[in-house]
């Protein structure tokens, strides 16, 4: 379960090229507008082995992307130490996502999955899930299968069937509240059923469950995967143990530039922190640890 003695994950799912623009002035119709514009390579799944990457723990990252952009995102994750496995696609473009962020620090988001969409459970290998000390995706790789969601429920169900055979823990990320209401929430759900860890942020908490409380959601969502996560940004985390009291853990303070990222530094702190043994209350506090180094920088990786 280790690589040189550091414990060894698996992740599956996004690449992306993301745009950052930080207009000077409200945009104007049929004019110019001065901005700051940025282009870094993102996707959670590929920010979360960024991330996990820069705490020491060895990741392989699967994905595929436009086939002119393999030795670009695989050069990127390396400078993490994250082995890429990454699948060129000659017909689509890699995924793009347009973030625009205003005076307020809300943001604006345009996203274009590309190649993200084609890729399915199928391409995780056996030969990687051999030794590994957990399996982490997000819900943005069960969502590209929307036009088949029975399809998909099947091929995820075999994907952590083929982890239970070898005892490799899977935790999911569900992503997006507004792609899970689209998908279907009970898909969703019937597809990661079995999973040891769920990271969601408290709207995505909502409407898995249908509850309100952050607390209720919590404790109704460990019922189902033992350990939850559940992020409200500045307001902290609440963590749950299926059979335990849920837990409040303070967010970590630190200034706010970009939130690009946030959730995905803080899935990955969390799970560096528990693979090495940390109660639930370290871990989700090492997760906000990291979060806020995330937000103090603009894009959604570590520099």
């Amino acid at each position: 379960m280790s690589d040189g003695g550091r414990p060894r994950v698996v992740v599956f799912g996004d690449v992306i090229d993301d745009i950052v623009v930080r207009p000077h002035r409200e945009p104007l119709v049929d004019t110019d507008t001065q901005s700051s514009i940025r282009q870094v390579p993102g996707g959670a799944a590929a920010n979360v082995s960024a991330w996990l990457g820069s705490t020491g723990v060895a990741v392989d990252f699967i994905g595929r992307v436009g086939a002119i952009d393999c030795d670009y995102h695989a050069a990127f994750l390396a400078d993490f130490g994250v082995r890429a496995h990454l699948t060129p696609d000659a017909t689509r473009p890699t995924g793009t996502i347009i973030v625009i962020v205003d005076e307020n620090e809300g943001r604006t988001v345009l996203i274009e999955r590309g190649a993200n969409r084609v890729l399915t459970p199928n391409d995780v290998p056996d030969s990687l899930l051999d030794g590994a000390a957990a399996l982490y995706f997000t819900g943005y790789t069960v969502f590209s299968g929307q036009h088949d969601p029975e399809g998909t429920v099947d091929s995820f169900q075999h994907l952590l069937g083929r982890c239970r055979e070898r005892g490799v823990p899977v935790v999911v990320d569900p992503g997006s509240g507004g792609q899970l209401a689209d998908f279907g929430v009970a898909h969703f759900l019937r597809a990661v059923a079995g999973a040891s860890v769920l990271l969601p942020n408290l709207p995505e908490g909502r409407a898995l469950t249908g509850l309100e409380d952050p607390f209720d959601v919590a404790t109704r969502l460990a019922e189902s995967f033992g350990l939850v996560a559940l992020t409200m940004g500045a307001e902290g985390a609440v963590v749950a143990v299926d059979g335990q009291p849920p837990v409040m853990v303070p967010a970590a303070g630190g200034d706010r530039t970009d939130a690009s990222g946030a959730g995905d530094a803080f899935g990955a702190g969390f799970v560096a922190a528990w693979l090495e043994g940390a109660s639930m209350t370290s871990a989700a506090d090492a997760g906000s640890r990291l979060a806020a180094r995330a937000i103090a920088i603009v894009g959604g990786r570590p520099v």
